[in-house]
Protein backbone atom coordinates (compact mmCIF):
# COMPACT_ATOMS: atom_id res chain seq x y z
CA UNK A 1 0.00 0.00 0.00
CA UNK A 2 1.32 3.43 -0.94
CA UNK A 3 0.93 6.22 1.63
CA UNK A 4 0.66 9.97 1.21
CA UNK A 5 0.65 12.61 3.92
CA UNK A 6 -0.81 16.04 3.20
CA UNK A 7 -2.09 19.05 5.07
CA UNK A 8 -5.37 19.54 3.17
CA UNK A 9 -6.92 16.83 1.00
CA UNK A 10 -9.48 17.95 -1.59
CA UNK A 11 -11.40 15.07 -3.16
CA UNK A 12 -12.74 16.24 -6.50
CA UNK A 13 -11.35 18.58 -9.14
CA UNK A 14 -14.41 20.39 -10.41
CA UNK A 15 -15.20 24.05 -9.83
CA UNK A 16 -15.87 23.72 -6.10
CA UNK A 17 -12.79 21.64 -5.31
CA UNK A 18 -10.43 23.79 -7.36
CA UNK A 19 -11.79 27.03 -5.86
CA UNK A 20 -11.29 25.58 -2.39
CA UNK A 21 -7.75 24.49 -3.21
CA UNK A 22 -6.79 27.84 -4.75
CA UNK A 23 -8.21 29.80 -1.82
CA UNK A 24 -6.55 27.62 0.83
CA UNK A 25 -3.09 29.12 0.23
CA UNK A 26 -0.61 28.99 1.88
CA UNK A 27 -1.66 25.60 3.24
CA UNK A 28 -0.38 22.60 1.32
CA UNK A 29 -3.19 21.05 -0.72
CA UNK A 30 -3.48 17.73 -2.54
CA UNK A 31 -6.35 17.60 -5.06
CA UNK A 32 -7.34 14.05 -5.99
CA UNK A 33 -9.59 12.98 -8.86
CA UNK A 34 -10.49 9.60 -10.30
CA UNK A 35 -9.33 10.68 -13.75
CA UNK A 36 -8.63 13.79 -15.78
CA UNK A 37 -11.35 16.21 -14.56
CA UNK A 38 -11.73 17.60 -18.06
CA UNK A 39 -13.14 14.21 -19.04
CA UNK A 40 -15.06 13.27 -15.90
CA UNK A 41 -16.09 16.41 -14.01
CA UNK A 42 -19.72 17.50 -14.19
CA UNK A 43 -18.41 21.08 -14.26
CA UNK A 44 -17.01 20.40 -17.72
CA UNK A 45 -20.50 19.42 -18.91
CA UNK A 46 -22.26 22.53 -17.57
CA UNK A 47 -23.70 24.56 -20.45
CA UNK A 48 -26.14 27.08 -19.04
CA UNK A 49 -23.69 29.31 -17.23
CA UNK A 50 -23.40 31.09 -13.90
CA UNK A 51 -26.16 33.26 -12.48
CA UNK A 52 -25.29 36.71 -11.13
CA UNK A 53 -27.45 39.86 -10.79
CA UNK A 54 -25.38 42.00 -13.16
CA UNK A 55 -27.91 42.93 -15.85
CA UNK A 56 -29.71 46.23 -16.27
CA UNK A 57 -32.57 46.47 -13.78
CA UNK A 58 -31.53 43.31 -11.92
CA UNK A 59 -30.59 43.09 -8.26
CA UNK A 60 -29.45 40.75 -5.51
CA UNK A 61 -32.95 40.87 -4.04
CA UNK A 62 -34.51 39.87 -7.36
CA UNK A 63 -32.26 36.83 -7.80
CA UNK A 64 -32.84 35.95 -4.15
CA UNK A 65 -36.61 36.09 -4.66
CA UNK A 66 -36.35 33.87 -7.75
CA UNK A 67 -34.15 31.41 -5.85
CA UNK A 68 -36.62 31.18 -2.97
CA UNK A 69 -39.55 30.76 -5.35
CA UNK A 70 -37.82 27.93 -7.18
CA UNK A 71 -36.91 26.34 -3.83
CA UNK A 72 -40.62 26.04 -2.93
CA UNK A 73 -40.52 27.48 0.61
CA UNK A 74 -37.69 25.14 1.62
CA UNK A 75 -34.53 27.19 1.02
CA UNK A 76 -32.38 28.57 3.81
CA UNK A 77 -33.11 32.25 3.17
CA UNK A 78 -29.95 33.52 4.85
CA UNK A 79 -27.70 31.07 3.02
CA UNK A 80 -29.25 31.96 -0.34
CA UNK A 81 -28.85 35.69 0.29
CA UNK A 82 -25.26 35.27 1.49
CA UNK A 83 -24.26 33.33 -1.63
CA UNK A 84 -26.04 35.64 -4.10
CA UNK A 85 -24.45 38.69 -2.49
CA UNK A 86 -21.08 37.14 -3.34
CA UNK A 87 -22.01 36.52 -7.00
CA UNK A 88 -20.44 39.64 -8.47
CA UNK A 89 -17.15 38.96 -6.67
CA UNK A 90 -17.26 35.34 -7.86
CA UNK A 91 -17.54 36.51 -11.46
CA UNK A 92 -14.64 38.93 -10.96
CA UNK A 93 -12.57 36.10 -9.44
CA UNK A 94 -13.27 33.83 -12.40
CA UNK A 95 -12.42 36.62 -14.83
CA UNK A 96 -9.18 37.16 -12.92
CA UNK A 97 -8.12 33.52 -13.33
CA UNK A 98 -8.76 33.64 -17.07
CA UNK A 99 -12.44 32.93 -17.75
CA UNK A 100 -13.53 35.02 -20.72
CA UNK A 101 -17.22 35.60 -20.29
CA UNK A 102 -19.12 36.51 -23.45
CA UNK A 103 -19.57 40.23 -23.99
CA UNK A 104 -22.16 42.34 -25.75
CA UNK A 105 -22.12 45.97 -26.78
CA UNK A 106 -22.66 47.28 -23.25
CA UNK A 107 -20.65 44.76 -21.22
CA UNK A 108 -21.14 41.17 -20.20
CA UNK A 109 -23.90 39.47 -22.16
CA UNK A 110 -26.56 37.99 -19.88
CA UNK A 111 -29.13 35.35 -20.81
CA UNK A 112 -32.62 34.50 -19.57
CA UNK A 113 -33.30 31.00 -18.25
CA UNK A 114 -36.35 29.27 -16.82
CA UNK A 115 -37.38 30.53 -13.38
CA UNK A 116 -35.44 33.80 -13.65
CA UNK A 117 -37.29 37.11 -13.75
CA UNK A 118 -34.35 38.87 -15.45
CA UNK A 119 -31.60 37.90 -17.89
CA UNK A 120 -28.68 37.21 -15.52
CA UNK A 121 -26.90 34.07 -16.71
CA UNK A 122 -23.35 34.65 -17.97
CA UNK A 123 -21.90 32.33 -20.59
CA UNK A 124 -18.32 31.72 -21.65
CA UNK A 125 -17.59 30.36 -25.14
CA UNK A 126 -21.33 30.24 -25.80
CA UNK A 127 -22.83 27.16 -24.19
CA UNK A 128 -19.43 25.75 -23.19
CA UNK A 129 -19.39 27.72 -19.93
CA UNK A 130 -18.52 24.82 -17.63
CA UNK A 131 -15.57 23.63 -19.66
CA UNK A 132 -14.28 27.21 -20.02
CA UNK A 133 -14.45 27.74 -16.24
CA UNK A 134 -12.84 24.38 -15.51
CA UNK A 135 -10.00 24.95 -17.99
CA UNK A 136 -9.19 28.34 -16.46
CA UNK A 137 -9.28 27.00 -12.88
CA UNK A 138 -7.09 24.01 -13.77
CA UNK A 139 -4.55 26.23 -15.49
CA UNK A 140 -4.48 28.60 -12.53
CA UNK A 141 -4.21 25.77 -9.99
CA UNK A 142 -1.32 24.25 -11.94
CA UNK A 143 0.60 27.47 -11.37
CA UNK A 144 -0.07 27.58 -7.63
CA UNK A 145 2.92 26.31 -5.69
CA UNK A 146 0.81 25.12 -2.77
CA UNK A 147 -1.35 22.77 -4.89
CA UNK A 148 -0.55 19.27 -6.15
CA UNK A 149 -2.99 17.65 -8.59
CA UNK A 150 -3.20 13.85 -8.53
CA UNK A 151 -5.50 12.11 -11.02
CA UNK A 152 -6.07 8.39 -11.36
CA UNK A 153 -6.98 7.74 -7.71
CA UNK A 154 -10.58 6.88 -6.89
CA UNK A 155 -11.37 7.51 -3.23
CA UNK A 156 -13.48 4.75 -1.67
CA UNK A 157 -13.55 5.47 2.06
CA UNK A 158 -12.99 8.26 4.55
CA UNK A 159 -10.48 7.39 7.27
CA UNK A 160 -11.89 7.70 10.77
CA UNK A 161 -9.58 9.35 13.29
CA UNK A 162 -8.94 8.23 16.84
CA UNK A 163 -10.91 11.22 18.19
CA UNK A 164 -14.05 10.61 16.12
CA UNK A 165 -12.79 12.96 13.42
CA UNK A 166 -11.90 12.43 9.75
CA UNK A 167 -8.20 11.93 9.13
CA UNK A 168 -7.96 11.49 5.35
CA UNK A 169 -9.12 8.88 2.89
CA UNK A 170 -8.39 5.53 1.31
CA UNK A 171 -8.37 5.30 -2.47
CA UNK A 172 -7.32 2.96 -5.25
CA UNK A 173 -5.15 3.68 -8.25
CA UNK A 174 -5.98 2.60 -11.79
CA UNK A 175 -4.42 -0.83 -11.20
CA UNK A 176 -6.48 -1.39 -8.05
CA UNK A 177 -3.60 -0.74 -5.67
CA UNK A 178 -4.59 0.90 -2.36
CA UNK A 179 -3.49 4.49 -1.68
CA UNK A 180 -3.76 5.73 1.90
CA UNK A 181 -3.89 9.52 2.23
CA UNK A 182 -3.51 11.02 5.71
CA UNK A 183 -4.71 14.62 6.04
CA UNK A 184 -5.24 17.28 8.68
CA UNK A 185 -8.37 18.47 6.86
CA UNK A 186 -10.41 16.71 4.18
CA UNK A 187 -12.68 18.52 1.72
CA UNK A 188 -15.34 16.60 -0.19
CA UNK A 189 -16.07 18.21 -3.58
CA UNK A 190 -17.17 15.06 -5.37
CA UNK A 191 -20.24 16.38 -7.18
CA UNK A 192 -23.63 14.76 -7.51
CA UNK A 193 -25.31 11.38 -7.72
CA UNK A 194 -26.91 11.19 -11.17
CA UNK A 195 -25.13 7.89 -11.80
CA UNK A 196 -27.58 6.22 -9.41
CA UNK A 197 -30.27 6.72 -12.08
CA UNK A 198 -30.68 5.04 -15.48
CA UNK A 199 -30.43 8.32 -17.37
CA UNK A 200 -28.33 11.26 -16.22
CA UNK A 201 -26.53 14.31 -17.56
CA UNK A 202 -23.79 13.96 -14.90
CA UNK A 203 -20.18 12.99 -15.53
CA UNK A 204 -19.46 9.29 -15.23
CA UNK A 205 -17.95 9.50 -11.75
CA UNK A 206 -20.96 11.32 -10.28
CA UNK A 207 -22.29 8.27 -8.47
CA UNK A 208 -22.88 9.85 -5.06
CA UNK A 209 -19.71 8.36 -3.59
CA UNK A 210 -18.66 11.44 -1.59
CA UNK A 211 -22.08 11.71 0.02
CA UNK A 212 -22.19 7.94 0.56
CA UNK A 213 -18.78 7.93 2.26
CA UNK A 214 -19.78 10.76 4.59
CA UNK A 215 -23.09 9.07 5.37
CA UNK A 216 -21.25 5.86 6.27
CA UNK A 217 -19.21 7.83 8.83
CA UNK A 218 -22.33 9.34 10.39
CA UNK A 219 -22.25 12.82 8.88
CA UNK A 220 -25.46 14.81 9.09
CA UNK A 221 -27.31 14.95 5.76
CA UNK A 222 -30.47 16.66 4.54
CA UNK A 223 -32.75 16.94 1.51
CA UNK A 224 -31.88 13.50 0.13
CA UNK A 225 -35.27 13.24 -1.59
CA UNK A 226 -34.74 16.36 -3.71
CA UNK A 227 -33.31 15.22 -7.07
CA UNK A 228 -33.70 17.58 -9.99
CA UNK A 229 -34.27 16.15 -13.44
CA UNK A 230 -33.25 18.16 -16.47
CA UNK A 231 -36.16 18.29 -18.91
CA UNK A 232 -34.16 18.50 -22.15
CA UNK A 233 -31.52 15.81 -22.41
CA UNK A 234 -31.12 14.62 -25.98
CA UNK A 235 -32.75 11.19 -26.23
CA UNK A 236 -29.92 8.81 -27.12
CA UNK A 237 -28.30 5.68 -25.70
CA UNK A 238 -25.28 7.66 -24.47
CA UNK A 239 -24.21 7.73 -20.81
CA UNK A 240 -24.16 10.49 -19.71
CA UNK A 241 -27.09 11.79 -21.73
CA UNK A 242 -26.13 14.82 -23.85
CA UNK A 243 -27.59 17.98 -22.38
CA UNK A 244 -29.42 20.65 -24.36
CA UNK A 245 -29.21 23.80 -22.28
CA UNK A 246 -32.32 25.50 -20.91
CA UNK A 247 -30.99 28.72 -22.39
CA UNK A 248 -32.31 27.46 -25.73
CA UNK A 249 -35.85 27.86 -24.39
CA UNK A 250 -34.89 31.24 -23.01
CA UNK A 251 -33.89 32.16 -26.55
CA UNK A 252 -37.16 30.97 -28.08
CA UNK A 253 -37.14 27.16 -28.33
CA UNK A 254 -40.21 25.22 -27.15
CA UNK A 255 -41.40 21.70 -26.43
CA UNK A 256 -43.74 19.67 -28.63
CA UNK A 257 -45.74 16.53 -27.93
CA UNK A 258 -46.29 13.58 -30.29
CA UNK A 259 -49.10 15.46 -32.09
CA UNK A 260 -46.92 18.49 -32.69
CA UNK A 261 -48.76 20.60 -30.09
CA UNK A 262 -47.02 22.81 -27.54
CA UNK A 263 -46.40 20.56 -24.54
CA UNK A 264 -46.40 23.27 -21.88
CA UNK A 265 -49.46 25.17 -23.10
CA UNK A 266 -51.90 25.36 -20.19
CA UNK A 267 -49.55 23.50 -17.84
CA UNK A 268 -47.94 26.56 -16.22
CA UNK A 269 -48.32 30.35 -16.64
CA UNK A 270 -44.68 30.59 -17.76
CA UNK A 271 -45.13 27.90 -20.40
CA UNK A 272 -41.78 26.64 -21.68
CA UNK A 273 -39.98 28.83 -19.13
CA UNK A 274 -41.67 27.16 -16.17
CA UNK A 275 -39.40 25.87 -13.36
CA UNK A 276 -37.46 22.73 -14.15
CA UNK A 277 -39.48 20.42 -11.93
CA UNK A 278 -42.70 21.37 -13.72
CA UNK A 279 -41.24 20.88 -17.20
CA UNK A 280 -39.43 17.68 -16.25
CA UNK A 281 -42.63 16.14 -14.88
CA UNK A 282 -44.49 17.00 -18.06
CA UNK A 283 -41.78 15.35 -20.17
CA UNK A 284 -41.54 12.34 -17.82
CA UNK A 285 -45.32 11.77 -17.84
CA UNK A 286 -45.34 11.50 -21.63
CA UNK A 287 -42.46 9.05 -21.47
CA UNK A 288 -44.39 6.85 -19.03
CA UNK A 289 -47.20 6.72 -21.59
CA UNK A 290 -44.74 5.67 -24.28
CA UNK A 291 -45.07 9.02 -26.02
CA UNK A 292 -42.18 11.08 -27.35
CA UNK A 293 -41.38 14.73 -26.70
CA UNK A 294 -39.37 17.03 -28.95
CA UNK A 295 -37.52 20.30 -28.52
CA UNK A 296 -38.15 22.67 -31.40
CA UNK A 297 -35.15 24.97 -31.50
CA UNK A 298 -35.50 25.90 -35.17
CA UNK A 299 -36.39 29.51 -34.27
CA UNK A 300 -33.06 29.78 -32.45
CA UNK A 301 -30.80 28.04 -34.95
CA UNK A 302 -32.34 29.92 -37.89
CA UNK A 303 -31.66 33.24 -36.18
CA UNK A 304 -28.63 35.37 -35.44
CA UNK A 305 -28.50 33.77 -31.96
CA UNK A 306 -27.44 30.39 -33.37
CA UNK A 307 -23.79 31.26 -32.69
CA UNK A 308 -24.50 31.37 -28.95
CA UNK A 309 -25.07 27.60 -28.83
CA UNK A 310 -22.16 25.88 -30.59
CA UNK A 311 -22.15 22.87 -28.26
CA UNK A 312 -25.87 22.20 -28.63
CA UNK A 313 -25.52 22.40 -32.41
CA UNK A 314 -22.52 20.05 -32.39
CA UNK A 315 -24.30 17.62 -30.05
CA UNK A 316 -27.33 17.37 -32.31
CA UNK A 317 -25.32 17.07 -35.52
CA UNK A 318 -23.10 14.37 -34.04
CA UNK A 319 -26.28 12.30 -33.66
CA UNK A 320 -27.44 12.92 -37.21
CA UNK A 321 -29.89 15.68 -36.26
CA UNK A 322 -30.14 19.22 -37.59
CA UNK A 323 -31.84 21.47 -35.01
CA UNK A 324 -32.09 24.28 -37.57
CA UNK A 325 -34.38 22.14 -39.74
CA UNK A 326 -36.34 19.91 -37.37
CA UNK A 327 -37.30 19.35 -33.72
CA UNK A 328 -35.04 16.92 -31.84
CA UNK A 329 -36.14 14.14 -29.43
CA UNK A 330 -35.57 14.80 -25.73
CA UNK A 331 -36.08 13.11 -22.38
CA UNK A 332 -35.85 14.03 -18.71
CA UNK A 333 -32.63 12.89 -17.00
CA UNK A 334 -31.26 13.07 -13.44
CA UNK A 335 -29.31 16.29 -13.31
CA UNK A 336 -28.68 17.82 -9.88
CA UNK A 337 -29.07 16.88 -6.20
CA UNK A 338 -30.27 19.68 -3.94
CA UNK A 339 -29.60 17.62 -0.81
CA UNK A 340 -26.29 16.50 0.58
CA UNK A 341 -23.96 16.80 3.55
CA UNK A 342 -25.11 19.58 5.85
CA UNK A 343 -22.48 22.32 6.14
CA UNK A 344 -22.23 25.55 8.10
CA UNK A 345 -21.57 28.93 6.43
CA UNK A 346 -17.82 28.13 6.31
CA UNK A 347 -18.28 24.73 4.67
CA UNK A 348 -17.67 22.61 7.77
CA UNK A 349 -19.64 19.41 8.35
CA UNK A 350 -20.52 18.10 11.81
CA UNK A 351 -17.55 15.69 11.64
CA UNK A 352 -14.31 17.39 12.76
CA UNK A 353 -11.79 17.46 9.95
CA UNK A 354 -14.39 17.10 7.20
CA UNK A 355 -15.53 19.93 4.93
CA UNK A 356 -17.78 19.88 1.86
CA UNK A 357 -18.59 22.23 -1.00
CA UNK A 358 -20.37 22.10 -4.33
CA UNK A 359 -23.15 19.67 -5.16
CA UNK A 360 -22.15 17.11 -2.52
CA UNK A 361 -22.88 19.69 0.19
CA UNK A 362 -26.22 21.01 1.37
CA UNK A 363 -25.98 24.72 2.12
CA UNK A 364 -29.76 25.04 2.05
CA UNK A 365 -29.66 27.54 -0.83
CA UNK A 366 -31.55 25.42 -3.34
CA UNK A 367 -34.33 24.07 -1.14
CA UNK A 368 -36.56 21.63 -3.01
CA UNK A 369 -35.62 22.77 -6.50
CA UNK A 370 -32.48 24.51 -7.76
CA UNK A 371 -32.88 27.64 -9.83
CA UNK A 372 -31.09 27.24 -13.16
CA UNK A 373 -27.39 28.26 -13.17
CA UNK A 374 -27.24 28.78 -9.40
CA UNK A 375 -25.11 25.63 -9.10
CA UNK A 376 -21.89 27.02 -10.58
CA UNK A 377 -22.43 30.13 -8.48
CA UNK A 378 -22.74 28.11 -5.28
CA UNK A 379 -19.74 25.93 -6.22
CA UNK A 380 -17.45 28.92 -6.78
CA UNK A 381 -18.65 31.00 -3.82
CA UNK A 382 -18.71 28.16 -1.29
CA UNK A 383 -15.51 26.58 -2.57
CA UNK A 384 -13.72 29.89 -2.08
CA UNK A 385 -15.22 30.36 1.39
CA UNK A 386 -14.16 26.88 2.50
CA UNK A 387 -10.66 27.41 1.15
CA UNK A 388 -10.29 30.81 2.82
CA UNK A 389 -11.53 29.33 6.11
CA UNK A 390 -8.92 26.60 5.88
CA UNK A 391 -6.25 29.17 5.08
CA UNK A 392 -7.00 30.98 8.34
CA UNK A 393 -7.31 27.91 10.56
CA UNK A 394 -4.46 26.16 12.34
CA UNK A 395 -3.54 22.62 11.22
CA UNK A 396 -4.70 19.87 13.57
CA UNK A 397 -2.76 16.63 13.77
CA UNK A 398 -5.20 13.78 13.15
CA UNK A 399 -4.37 10.10 13.64
CA UNK A 400 -6.33 7.51 11.64
CA UNK A 401 -7.66 4.75 13.85
CA UNK A 402 -7.62 1.04 13.07
CA UNK A 403 -10.08 0.18 10.29
CA UNK A 404 -10.53 -2.60 7.80
CA UNK A 405 -9.37 -1.32 4.45
CA UNK A 406 -9.84 -4.38 2.27
CA UNK A 407 -9.11 -4.77 -1.40
CA UNK A 408 -10.16 -2.60 -4.31
CA UNK A 409 -13.76 -2.91 -5.38
CA UNK A 410 -13.81 -1.81 -8.99
CA UNK A 411 -17.10 -3.50 -9.86
CA UNK A 412 -19.40 -0.74 -8.67
CA UNK A 413 -19.06 1.67 -11.60
CA UNK A 414 -22.19 2.45 -13.58
CA UNK A 415 -21.87 -0.52 -15.88
CA UNK A 416 -21.93 -2.79 -12.82
CA UNK A 417 -24.87 -1.10 -11.10
CA UNK A 418 -27.62 -1.64 -13.66
CA UNK A 419 -30.03 -3.17 -11.13
CA UNK A 420 -29.58 -0.27 -8.69
CA UNK A 421 -30.07 2.30 -11.44
CA UNK A 422 -33.22 0.59 -12.73
CA UNK A 423 -34.78 0.52 -9.26
CA UNK A 424 -34.01 4.19 -8.64
CA UNK A 425 -35.43 5.10 -12.03
CA UNK A 426 -38.69 3.34 -11.22
CA UNK A 427 -39.27 4.69 -7.74
CA UNK A 428 -37.29 7.96 -7.44
CA UNK A 429 -38.00 9.71 -10.74
CA UNK A 430 -39.87 13.02 -11.13
CA UNK A 431 -43.16 11.22 -10.30
CA UNK A 432 -43.25 9.10 -7.14
CA UNK A 433 -45.83 6.99 -5.30
CA UNK A 434 -45.74 5.39 -1.86
CA UNK A 435 -46.24 1.80 -2.97
CA UNK A 436 -43.52 2.07 -5.62
CA UNK A 437 -41.16 3.61 -3.07
CA UNK A 438 -41.82 0.77 -0.60
CA UNK A 439 -41.23 -1.80 -3.34
CA UNK A 440 -38.01 -0.06 -4.37
CA UNK A 441 -36.75 -0.02 -0.79
CA UNK A 442 -37.30 -3.78 -0.49
CA UNK A 443 -35.49 -4.43 -3.78
CA UNK A 444 -32.53 -2.29 -2.73
CA UNK A 445 -32.32 -4.15 0.59
CA UNK A 446 -32.29 -7.47 -1.26
CA UNK A 447 -29.49 -6.26 -3.51
CA UNK A 448 -27.49 -5.25 -0.46
CA UNK A 449 -27.90 -8.66 1.17
CA UNK A 450 -26.37 -10.33 -1.89
CA UNK A 451 -23.21 -8.23 -1.86
CA UNK A 452 -19.82 -9.76 -1.15
CA UNK A 453 -18.15 -8.52 2.06
CA UNK A 454 -15.47 -6.61 0.13
CA UNK A 455 -17.98 -4.72 -2.03
CA UNK A 456 -17.61 -1.52 0.00
CA UNK A 457 -18.36 0.97 -2.78
CA UNK A 458 -21.48 -0.85 -3.91
CA UNK A 459 -22.68 -1.15 -0.31
CA UNK A 460 -22.20 2.56 0.35
CA UNK A 461 -24.14 3.43 -2.80
CA UNK A 462 -26.98 1.12 -1.83
CA UNK A 463 -27.06 2.58 1.68
CA UNK A 464 -27.27 6.08 0.18
CA UNK A 465 -30.00 5.01 -2.26
CA UNK A 466 -32.01 3.44 0.56
CA UNK A 467 -31.64 6.62 2.64
CA UNK A 468 -32.94 8.64 -0.32
CA UNK A 469 -35.97 6.40 -0.72
CA UNK A 470 -36.70 6.57 3.02
CA UNK A 471 -36.54 10.37 2.83
CA UNK A 472 -38.96 10.34 -0.10
CA UNK A 473 -41.32 8.07 1.84
CA UNK A 474 -41.22 10.27 4.93
CA UNK A 475 -42.06 13.45 2.96
CA UNK A 476 -45.79 12.91 2.55
CA UNK A 477 -46.39 15.91 0.31
CA UNK A 478 -45.35 17.25 -3.09
CA UNK A 479 -42.75 20.00 -3.14
CA UNK A 480 -40.40 21.08 -5.93
CA UNK A 481 -38.46 18.16 -7.35
CA UNK A 482 -40.20 15.74 -4.97
CA UNK A 483 -43.64 14.90 -6.36
CA UNK A 484 -45.86 12.26 -4.74
CA UNK A 485 -48.90 11.25 -6.81
CA UNK A 486 -50.49 9.94 -3.59
CA UNK A 487 -49.81 13.26 -1.79
CA UNK A 488 -50.07 15.82 -4.63
CA UNK A 489 -50.27 18.96 -2.49
CA UNK A 490 -47.66 20.96 -0.58
CA UNK A 491 -47.98 20.81 3.19
CA UNK A 492 -47.66 24.37 4.55
CA UNK A 493 -46.63 22.95 7.92
CA UNK A 494 -43.39 21.79 6.29
CA UNK A 495 -42.44 25.25 4.99
CA UNK A 496 -39.10 26.66 6.05
CA UNK A 497 -39.55 29.02 8.97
Amino acid sequence: MSSIDTDVLVIGAGAAGLCAAISAAPRRVLVVSAEDPRAASSTALAQGGIAAPLGVGDSVRSQWADTLAAGCHTSDRRAALRIIRAAAEAVRFLSGVGVRFDHGESGWRVHLEAGHSHPRVLHAEGDRTGSAILAALLAHAAGCGHIELLSGVRVAMLLAGEEGDIAGALGFDRAGGPVRISARETVLATGGLGGLFPSTTNGRHANGDGLAMALSRGARVAGLEFVQFHPTALKTSEDPAPLLTEALRGAGAFLLDARGDRLMAGVHPLGDLAPRDVVARAVWERGLRGEGVWLDATPVFRSERAGEFPLALHTCRSHGLDPAREPVPITAAAHYHMGGIVVDPLGRTDLPGLWACGEVACTGMHGANRLASNSLLEAVVCGRIAGASLAHSSPVLRRPGAQGEGAADLSADRHGGAALRAIMGRCMGPLREGGELQSGLRELAELRERLAPEARTARQRLDLSMAMVRSALSRRESRGAHWRSDFPHRDPQADAR
